[in-house]
């Protein structure tokens, strides 16, 4: 049989039961193995009920000591009920003097403390009780999020200036450095929002044009890690040269932050189409433009383009790659087979074979081919392959890389630049 004897507003923040008769302590701390919030308890005394009931900051620290006895449970130990007893009578019942001196030597949960309106000047001098005057029931968790982040700064060595902070909060990332940055000016002191929004639209400024494209090898929302890197540069460099004074945090907070609308915005987009307009198409593009082309995957799906369609190849081409590409799905083929020609894009190996027919075979002949290989430089040279074969077939590839008939040759090249890197 189990009564609740005494409990607070903040459902978090122990309970005090009797069970068959006896005081005991209970509190959710941790987790099991399925994730569950477990729950354990101790016993206690009559006196220390009446403390809890009347003194929050003792009940808050007895609760701060307890938990890293909770935490070494783990997912499914017991708690040490005598370890937990032991500190009833040093957090409760001893002169303040001597409970800060206990906190010297004992493991204790600072944020819990922090979260429910501890000085935090205080708290690091080592003035547990004094702290705990300013201690309400209700917690603030974003205070003590603020404070562990902070922290993690420090270790760093990276000490925020104002600016520098409303910058992270502009950002939401004063908390979590990994959140996806987005735009929150209500949460900037006004007297600094001016200023962040210079240093905003010297990242706009510094990156304006710039765009960061899809990357179909990887999947549907997969973006170009090149396109990224650069255009952080380019943001990073003009931030710090327009305002040298800002923290590593600040600067790379403002280039995420453009980054990721950038990345955004390419992903929300129809997939690009990467083929040059009617009037810009070069001879080689009118005389040799392919009407009708077929795609394969390396598990032998097929898919069919043609150009009355609505569609260009090369949208619908890469639409394919982004559908299908896998780890292990890596071999994606254009074939024009009228022209009897084509392409091989290797993803795993940064290369390309182009495909062309010779020698129709005849009387039961195989048919001879001609087949060579290149070098590609990430998901931008690939897209120039594809366009230039699709505008003009194998010829019009000559002027793009450098193409190497003998696979030997070719693939010591290849092991020559993976050496390189």
């Amino acid at each position: 049989m189990r009564d609740i004897v005494f409990t607070r507003a903040s459902g978090w923040i122990p309970n005090v039961i009797r069970e068959d008769g006896e005081l005991r302590l209970m509190l959710g701390a941790g987790a099991d193995a399925n994730h569950a919030p477990r729950t354990f308890t101790f016993p206690i005394g009559e006196a220390h009920l009446a403390v809890i009931r009347e003194d929050l900051a003792r009940h808050l620290l007895l609760w701060s000591a307890v938990l890293p006895l909770c935490d070494a449970a783990g997912t499914r130990g017991r708690l040490d009920e005598d370890a937990a007893v032991a500190l009833l009578d040093p957090i409760l019942l001893s002169a303040p003097a001597d409970v800060d001196a206990l906190f010297r030597h004992i493991r204790w949960d600072r944020g819990q403390l922090i979260a429910h309106g501890a000085d935090i000047d205080l708290l690091e001098r080592g003035q547990v009780c004094a702290a705990m005057r300013t201690a309400t029931e209700t917690p603030n968790g974003k205070r003590a999020q603020e404070y562990d982040a902070n922290r993690r700064r420090a270790e760093r060595g990276t000490v925020l200036g104002p600016l520098d902070a409303a910058l992270l909060k502009y950002t939401g990332q004063y908390v979590h450095g990994a959140t996806v940055p987005r735009r929150m000016p209500d949460a900037v002191d006004p007297a600094l929002l001016t200023e962040v929004m210079r240093v905003i639209a010297t990242a706009e400024q510094a990156c304006a044009g710039m765009r960061i494209g899809r990357d179909p090898r990887r999947g549907k929302r997969a973006t170009d890690k090149r396109d990224w890197e650069q255009m952080a540069a380019t943001v990073d460099a003009a931030v710090r040269r327009a305002h040298p004074g800002l923290v590593d945090d600040a600067v790379r907070t403002v280039s995420f932050l453009m980054c990721s609308e950038a990345a955004d915005r390419s992903r929300s987009a129809p997939m690009e189409d990467d083929e040059e307009p009617a009037g810009h198409r070069s001879d080689i593009g009118r005389s040799a433009r392919k009407t009708a082309l077929s795609f394969t995957d390396d598990k032998g799906v097929e898919k069919e383009w043609r150009a009355d369609g609505p569609r260009t190849a090369t949208a619908v081409f890469w639409e394919f790659v982004e559908d299908r590409s896998a780890g292990d799905n890596e071999v994606f083929t254009i074939e024009d087979e009228k022209m009897g020609e084509g392409i091989q894009l290797h993803f795993y190996a940064d290369s390309i074979a182009r495909i062309t027919t010779v020698r129709e075979g005849e009387g039961g002949a195989d048919p001879e081919y001609r087949v060579e290989y290149s070098l590609v430089d990430g998901i931008g040279g690939y897209r120039t392959l594809v366009s230039a074969f699709v505008r003009g077939g194998c010829a019009a590839l000559d002027q793009h890389g450098s193409w190497i008939a003998d696979a030997a040759e070719f693939e010591r090249a290849r092991r020559r630049r993976r050496d390189a890197y």
